[in-house]
């Protein structure tokens, strides 16, 4: 577990990163994505299920950020599989840049979110340090919605490079960028 000073309040408190039992606090942490990334009820309904069958597949593992033992911001990732669903849609838009290799020996960041409140406070910085400092996978991999955004800064301060842009998902309005990086991430 990493503690660390909070989100820059005159009295801030303690953040604690940590393992998290995903399954046993998927609907808390749902709430969070909902309000980080703008999701409506029935979209949590799906996540729901998407979440606790990722957390089934071998290697899966999550990590949460809690204050006063509630939760602010998760991330979860397992090794990638090219059998799975994320990495059979981007794997056209990898193969076209020469970069489809990145889809083996990566470790996949599924999930980032943390809750408006707590953000840029590092919180997303320490979730997917941790995550992927425990990864055996020579490589990370993750996609973010194609815009310039705080999240993107964040993946690139990482070492996270764009391997593919303009890559669409079925249910997805706006159009991802498919990131990658060398582990272990960078620090500082």
């Amino acid at each position: 577990m990493v503690r660390f000073p909070g989100h820059g309040r005159s009295h801030p408190d303690d953040i604690v990163i940590g393992p998290l039992d995903l399954p046993g606090h998927v609907d808390e942490a749902l709430a969070v994505q909902a309000v980080a990334f703008g999701l409506g009820p029935d979209e949590v309904a799906v996540r729901r299920q998407i979440v606790l069958r990722h957390m089934t597949f071998p290697g899966a593992r999550a990590f949460g950020a809690t204050v006063e033992g509630h939760l602010v911001g998760f991330v979860y990732g397992m090794p990638n599989d090219r059998t799975h669903w994320w990495s059979t849609v981007v794997e056209p838009y990898l193969r076209a840049r020469g970069h489809d290799d990145w889809l083996d020996d990566s470790f996949v960041i599924t999930e980032l979110h943390v809750h408006p409140r707590y953000q840029k406070h590092g919180i997303g910085r320490a979730l997917i340090t941790t995550i992927t400092d425990g990864a055996d996978e020579p490589r990370s991999i993750l996609s973010a919605i194609d815009v310039e955004s705080p999240a993107r800064h964040l993946y690139r301060s990482l070492g996270y490079q764009d391997l593919a842009r303009q890559v669409h998902f079925p249910s997805a309005v706006k159009p991802y960028a498919v990131m990658g990086a060398p582990l272990p991430l960078p620090r500082g």
